[in-house]
């Protein structure tokens, strides 16, 4: 090849590099953040057949023997045969969370499909009635179409037109602009897969060695489209199956995509460079290359932490850049009880250097008025042991003057200075409210030995003191807003994700009182403590209506009432017939033995003679019927309760 084509062959071995990476990176996101989401899991299996596909492409690129060749050829049909299968599966996934839930038809199309996709793997790794001999040219490999090719396509064109249509559905059943905005743009970008995991060199033959100019030309602009489309596809996909706002959707997917794919993508882009062109140059030398990989890394995460928050602020905070701004500058100077703890060991080892004092301490008031040592230095640790302070009614018995201030006393220690002890004691006041918050002792000295200078700082640092514990206190009062106001948010954002694709009537549906995502946890939680605990008695589950509707069949008693729906539940998974520790007993034994009968999980596991890793598995199935029974009587109760 001429260096421009081999220069061409070079760009789009590094893209197609580039979308291995992306794939990979964007296919965790969805397993890490929206898993539960089953639009993000239908999606995460098209990425992954995507990433085989370009893996295989990329590892074909570097070879130059047909053997070994043609085994990535033929094991890269796993990602091309699985696409129209995967791609039916994400639009029924789509459709059915617009609301229109598949009735049979689609599903079992679906598993069609996927058995299609095994058959015409198979057929690829083991035969030659699909591909056939392969071919190595222009440095391009590539296999050549068999008589069974005419049958996957028309496979493939079965699946996406079906698929197509259901995105079309989809699209139609939206009914805000923003749905809309986003479905558009998941209907333009589902090419990508298409692009980029067809065959076509089966059909355009000999186009690599005729025209290699216009078929690398051709691959980079296809490899460039597809990693541009892939991202606004995952861009889209990251906003189902979440809760929180648009702007952190946004804000997180970027600083993905910048920590993965770009730092990845652009490190490898320079190994092959710097490897395949780096030879050339006459000061090369093979054992700089790891340098300069660590070096690209270390000044791209560099460059990120630098750019990355202004570029989130001025992209997606829009109209509400300065309301996050104050929140995000709120937690960045956040008083922790240990930044409170060093401020005030600095504020008491400054005062006894002041006053050449051995020791001090300072205690505050908390919200019942209880005073409780925060910080003591020398000797006063030994107060902070054994719990003694004075109450403040009786330090008004013992003050303290000091000569040589002038009259200036009072201004200087506004709460007064007092003797316990050993000690002084200054009560701290609050500059707003005049409150006392705390108070600071320091071991006395003479006090006519203290200068005015002394005393004046002595003033200064008690004053910072009660600054720090009244900052402490607003912020605490800030903590007990947010407390009352988190669940409230927490319920619109939930409301606003769940209508974004289906319709505001659900709206005025009534609210769960669980999260059905939270509802195995709780009952796991709720039978852990089923002969009595605190997990039984304050639990969640006692909002179900299904709970509430039992309550006077057990004597008002709530716990009962959720201990027979825990019960019954349980039941609706029991077999029917005689006990036995067969398997269809299976996931009733470990529930009833462990919970019920309180035996521990070395002795069921023993007992049903399973492994411990997969009793815990089995645990957690029978814990999803369980609540799967629990649900369907909850929505029984909210039927009857509606008519």
């Amino acid at each position: 090849m001429s260096p421009f084509v081999n220069g061409l062959a070079t760009l789009s071995q590094i893209l197609a590099s580039g979308i291995v990476i992306t794939a990979f990176s964007l296919l965790l996101y969805a397993l890490t953040f929206n898993l539960r989401d089953r639009v993000a899991r239908s999606f995460a299996s098209l990425l992954a057949f995507i990433t085989v596909v370009y893996f295989c492409d990329v590892v074909i690129s570097t070879l130059t023997e047909l053997p070994a060749a043609e085994f990535w050829l033929r094991f890269q049909w796993l990602g091309i045969a699985s696409i129209p299968a995967a791609y039916l599966h994400f639009s029924d996934a789509l459709l059915a969370t617009t609301g229109q839930p598949s009735r049979g038809r689609r599903r079992f199309a679906i598993r069609v499909l996927y058995l299609l996709a095994l058959a015409f793997l198979a057929a690829a790794l083991f035969t030659d009635n699909l591909v056939k001999s392969p071919v190595l040219e222009n440095g391009v490999g590539r296999l050549r179409a068999g008589f069974l090719f005419p049958v996957f396509l028309a496979y493939l064109i079965g699946g996406l037109s079906w698929a197509g249509w259901n995105f079309i559905r989809a699209y139609r059943r939206c009914q805000t602009s923003t749905a809309r905005r986003r479905m558009l743009y998941l209907m333009i970008s589902v090419a990508a897969p298409l692009l980029g995991t067809f065959p076509f060199l089966l059909i355009a033959g000999q186009t690599a060695s005729l025209h290699p100019f216009i078929f690398w030309t051709l691959v980079i602009v296809t490899n460039a489209a597809v990693l541009v489309l892939l991202l606004v596809m995952a861009y889209t996909v990251a906003y189902f199956g979440v809760t929180q706002p648009d702007r952190v959707v946004k804000a997180r997917f970027f600083q993905w995509f910048l920590r993965g794919p770009v730092v990845a993508s652009t490190v490898l882009a320079v190994y092959v460079i710097a490897t395949r062109y780096g030879p050339q140059l006459p000061f090369y030398d093979s054992r700089a290359v790891p340098f300069l990989l660590v070096a690209v890394l270390l000044l791209l995460q560099y460059l990120i932490t630098l750019v990355r928050l202004p570029i989130e602020r001025a992209l997606f905070y829009g109209a509400d850049r300065l309301e996050l701004r104050r929140l995000q500058t709120l937690e960045e100077r956040l008083l922790t009880t240990r930044d409170l703890q060093q401020f005030f060991e600095s504020v008491l080892a400054a005062l006894c250097d002041a006053l050449r004092s051995p020791s001090a301490f300072l205690a505050a008031f908390d919200e019942r008025g209880k005073i409780e040592y925060e910080v003591a230095v020398g000797s006063a640790v030994e107060l902070r042991t054994k719990g003694e302070l004075p109450p403040l009614s009786a330090l008004r018995t013992a003050p303290v003057e000091i000569p040589g201030l002038n009259g200036r006393q009072a201004e200087l220690f506004p709460g007064g200075l007092f003797a316990w002890g050993e000690y002084w004691i200054v009560p701290l006041l609050g500059a707003s409210s005049g409150e006392a918050l705390g108070l600071l002792g320091v071991q006395a000295g003479d006090a006519a030995a203290l200068s005015a200078e002394q005393a004046v700082t002595f003033s200064r640092l008690c004053a910072r003191a009660a600054s720090a514990l009244e900052d402490r206190r607003l912020q605490r009062d800030v903590f007990h807003a947010l407390d009352q106001l988190l669940p409230g948010i927490e319920q619109v954002q939930r409301m606003r994700a769940s209508v974004a694709y289906t319709g505001a009537e659900r709206l005025a549906a009534p609210e769960p009182p669980i999260d059905a995502a939270d509802l195995p946890a709780m009952i796991k939680d709720a039978l852990s403590h089923y002969w009595g605990g605190p997990k039984l008695t304050k639990s969640p589950l006692l909002r179900l209506r299904v709970v509430q509707n039992a309550i006077d069949q057990h004597d008002g008693n709530a716990v009962n009432a959720l201990r027979a729906v825990l019960r019954e539940a349980l039941e609706s998974i029991k077999p029917e017939g005689q006990r036995k520790t067969t398997t269809e007993w299976l996931l009733y034994n470990i529930l009833e033995m462990k919970f019920l009968q309180g035996e521990r999980v070395r002795d069921v596991a023993a007992r049903l003679a399973v492994s411990e890793a997969d009793l815990y598995r089995k645990q957690r199935v029978a814990l999803e019927k369980v609540a799967e029974a629990i649900l369907a009587r909850e929505r029984a109760a909210t039927r009857q309760e509606l008519t």
